[in-house]
């Protein structure tokens, strides 16, 4: 019996270590055996997947990704607009807790020049107190940093390509390399990768400007949101949108194709997620589980957990944390986001927390809370109607054919709903059986208990972050830039020692970049971390930068 119960332990043993993922069997001491990491972010899209039970779409590559991996069913982003849930995936932090919650702050579409910026002092956009908003870039605390920095202080090579959306102009001291036509296969021989992958054909913006492309999905069975009417514009957008994601799934075929081609799928973890919730009305900007809730699947090159499904908790902005847990680095304590796997991966959250404020040209404010099946939602401006004036979404046919009926009023029932003229003070629906939520049940005696839980959960988290929210939007420009005046980070000091360069800047929070003989003058820096050996005859140049200030002067070594 003995013998048998050591050989079926032995057993037990092999087994559980062929099929849990050991980070320390990848990572040793040589960079060439490192993993590498690829996120495939996608845009403006919720859970319409095949893997998620969306029959209606074809979506074989991420399905296969699905299979192959972790399948999250309640991951959610911080808002339901790409800039701020950007800002909240780059720094780990909730953009309501730094002032980042706006959208959006300046044109910071993708990696820029930081000289080359232009600012306009008026938009046309104002805030709660009807002042005028002029383009500014948010200011973070001097301990937070793209997380980028973190990965590139462990030799990580980082490549974005091709998205820096993050009211802040991204610092030269985040990427290795930021392009369009930005590959893994441009890093240094046997230098491990953090590759992010952006998929634009999904955005809200894709519906009008494809609207010639073939439609892929049979329209006449696609199953509508109860909140829309029956009418063809609307059959029409949905079918573009699908049709979409299954581009979009092409693509991402495309991209596993070559990692494979390349051989290193076997070395790659993948992430698979998009920005935020749906790309519609009452879908993209909204608060809810129809703006936050997104896809989320997480392969490992060895199979491990592959094809289970993880219904816990997890927040966009974690996703920075668990890269660096699995990498084996300790991910800062001060992070709101958390790691949900890995060597430091952290309790389960309890809620996803939202936020909604000013979307372009027009001002709200709501937070919101989401266990997994309850959403309650906070309205600090009831007075508004839920489905603001916004320029750019009316561009989508059916956006506008569903405004121009609103307003003669011609709906009925939940489309009626959506197009509330005035809110609620206090939302709350009941996901099992309202997944569109539409029945708002804040009233309902019965669900009195949850409400009171929800409630003091949203008072309990906005007092901790000390939410940025209530004030207004003109105050804080002031406080990241006084009088309207960007900040400019000071100049780095160069100081030189028995053929070792250590390098400080009196800024507090700036990262230092460097260049040395050959690198001087192109668009990559190197990210300074620790002094560093330079011969007598080698040319050295360096300029610091913190995120929502100029960049400094650039210095050379005498």
């Amino acid at each position: 019996m003995d013998k048998f119960l050591k050989r079926f332990s032995l057993i037990l043993l092999m087994s559980f270590h062929s099929l849990s993922f050991s980070l320390n069997s990848y990572s040793i001491d040589s960079d060439s055996n490192k993993l590498n990491v690829l996120w495939i972010s996608c845009e403006d899209m919720g859970p319409i997947l095949g893997a998620y039970g969306v029959n209606e779409i074809s979506t074989p590559n991420i399905d296969k990704l699905a299979n192959e991996g972790i399948k999250y069913t309640n991951a959610y982003s911080t808002v339901g607009v790409c800039a701020p849930s950007r800002f909240s995936i780059i720094t780990g932090m909730y953009p309501a807790r730094i002032g980042a919650h706006n959208m959006r702050s300046g044109n910071f579409y993708t990696y820029k020049n930081p000289d080359s910026l232009k600012y306009k002092s008026n938009r046309g956009v104002i805030d709660k107190s009807g002042k005028n908003v002029p383009e500014y870039e948010v200011v973070t605390p001097p301990n937070v940093k793209a997380f980028t920095e973190y990965l590139r202080n462990e030799n990580y090579y980082c490549i974005n390509n091709n998205k820096c959306d993050y009211q802040f102009n991204s610092p030269f001291t985040a990427w290795d390399e930021v392009s369009r036509g930005a590959s893994f296969k441009d890093r240094p021989k046997n230098t491990p990768f953090f590759y992010v992958k952006n998929l634009m054909v999904t955005h809200e913006s894709r519906i009008w400007l494809r609207k010639d492309e073939p439609i892929t999905v049979d329209k006449n069975i696609l199953k509508i949101p109860t909140y829309y009417p029956e009418i063809p514009e609307v059959r029409n957008d949905i079918a573009i949108k699908y049709s979409n994601i299954q581009e979009m799934d092409r693509q991402v075929g495309e991209i596993i194709k070559d990692l494979k081609e390349s051989n290193l799928l076997d070395k790659t973890i993948i992430f698979f997620w998009s920005d935020h919730g749906g790309n519609l009305l009452r879908q993209k900007r909204a608060v809810g589980n129809s703006g936050l809730n997104v896809p989320l699947i997480v392969r490992f090159p060895n199979g491990y957990r592959s094809g289970q499904v993880d219904e816990r908790i997890v927040s966009l902005m974690d996703l920075g944390p668990t890269t660096l847990s699995l990498l084996g680095i300790k991910p800062p304590s001060f992070l709101d986001g958390k790691a949900f796997l890995g060597k430091y991966n952290s309790k389960p959250r309890k809620y996803a927390f939202g936020s909604a404020d000013r979307f372009d040209e027009s001002t709200d404010m709501q937070r919101s809370v989401i266990d997994g099946r309850y959403v309650y939602i906070k309205n600090f401006m009831p007075e508004l109607p839920l489905i603001f004036k916004n320029k750019y979404r009316e561009q989508i046919p059916m956006n506008k054919k569903l405004i121009e009926m609103s307003n003669e009023n011609l709906l009925s029932g939940d489309s009626n709903y959506i197009f509330m003229k005035t809110k609620k003070t206090e939302e709350l629906y009941d996901l099992k059986y309202d997944p569109y939520e539409v029945n708002n049940i804040a009233n309902n005696i019965e669900y009195n208990d949850k409400l009171i839980e929800l409630r003091k959960a949203l008072s309990v988290w906005q007092n901790e972050i000390n939410d940025k929210g209530f004030i207004d939007e003109t105050d804080l420009i002031n406080e990241f830039w006084p009088n309207m005046i960007q900040p400019i980070t000071k100049s780095v000091k160069i100081n030189i020692s028995n053929n070792k360069a250590s390098l400080e800047c009196d800024t507090k929070g700036a990262s230092i970049g460097y260049q040395i003989d050959s690198q001087i003058g192109s668009e990559n820096w190197n990210l300074y971390n620790k002094p560093f050996v330079l011969t007598s005859n080698q040319k050295l140049v360096t300029r610091a930068i913190k995120i929502g200030y100029k960049a400094s002067s650039i210095t050379l070594n005498k």
